[in-house]
């Protein structure tokens, strides 16, 4: 009788072949990493782009009262830019401080022209000093009787009672330093008093001082009321369209979605208020200064008023969009709160 073998397990059991992992598993996974930098990019740009055409669009539908609006800021950016001007310009007219400043050196009667012309040339070269001018005796006579009106009179003297000056423009206008300057310039040879007058220096400084002052109170007011401006308009807006916030939230929305055209529509309040604010100040200036020009050529001067600098009307233009920017955000802040879904 045959024998008969029965198989091994290893042979009764084949080894399975491994399975190939599926390539659409894996697909799946890439896919699950997300979009790439460059997608994410491109479509933050687009949602930006939609919603400064949508804040555009919206403004061009309601043209008039956009442009009250935009005028009502413009008026309010005016005031406090064009005060800042016009104390530039007043500072301007006064003059250059160190000219403004000046010492007087009165010389002895017995001191020569050629030795206040030698003195002159002594004090010019000297630190601190920025020009000196030599008046002399006949020359300061003349202007006497030319001022005073008393030329008849100042004829019938037995000789020029007036004596020569050295007139000292000094480099800085710093009180301790120019005392000190003065001092000096009062020891030397042939002069018999130095004076230095800085009354009306220090009133027009405090003028101008008070000015600035004024100045920062009222832009600081006027900034307050812009930022109430823009909010209340921005209210309006967003109470135009409740419903689509709320719909676009329920759906959900974020708040930065909600809040960018919004935002948009401030900023572009704010440039066009920038803009017609600088060219109110232009056109205000140039019509101001028909009136300064003949004013001051009345008095032999040149002096005009300067315009709008180029650097002042693009800080004005800057401030105004940022300010629509801030009252926009303040606006939307708050008024998300309200319109959360329940």
């Amino acid at each position: 009788m045959s024998a008969t073998r029965s198989p091994k397990v290893s042979e009764r059991v084949a080894p399975k072949a491994a399975d190939p992992q599926p390539q659409s598993q894996k697909k799946k996974r890439d896919d699950d990493d997300g979009p790439d930098f460059p997608t994410l990019f491109r479509a933050w740009i687009e949602s930006h782009r939609a919603s400064l055409l949508d804040s555009l669009r919206r403004l061009g539908k309601h043209p008039i009262g956009s442009f009250f609006t935009c005028m009502v800021m413009a008026v309010a950016l005016s005031l406090p830019m064009g005060l800042s001007l016009l104390l530039g310009n007043v500072e301007r007219l006064g003059g250059s401080w160190q000219r403004a400043a000046q010492i007087s050196l009165y010389l002895q009667l017995d001191a020569s022209p050629e030795q206040g012309e030698s003195l002159r040339e002594q004090i010019k070269g000297m630190p601190g000093v920025a020009d000196a001018e030599y008046v002399g005796r006949d020359q300061a006579l003349d202007e006497f009787q030319q001022q005073s009106g008393l030329g008849e009179a100042l004829k019938e003297l037995p000789e020029n009672p007036l004596p020569g000056v050295v007139l000292v423009t000094p480099n800085e206008v710093d009180k301790p330093a120019l005392e000190a300057l003065r001092q000096k310039l009062s020891e030397l040879p042939k002069v018999q008093q130095a004076q230095l007058d800085l009354v009306w220096v220090e009133r027009l400084a405090a003028i101008l001082k008070l000015g600035d002052r004024f100045v920062f109170g009222l832009t600081v007011l006027l900034v307050s009321a812009l930022l109430l401006v823009i909010g209340n308009t921005i209210r309006l807006h967003i109470e135009n369209r409740r419903t689509e916030i709320e719909v676009i939230k329920l759906v959900g929305g974020t708040d930065s979605y909600v809040r960018r055209p919004f935002l948009y529509m401030g900023a572009l309040y704010g440039f066009g208020a920038g803009i017609l604010s600088w060219g109110v100040l232009a056109f205000g200036l140039n019509w101001l200064n028909d009136a300064v020009v003949g004013l001051a050529g009345l008095y032999g001067s040149d002096f005009a008023l300067a315009g709008v600098p180029v650097a002042d009307g693009l800080s004005l233009l800057l401030g105004a969009v940022l300010l629509g920017y801030i009252g926009a955000w303040i606006a939307v802040a708050r008024h998300l709160r309200e319109l959360a879904p329940k």
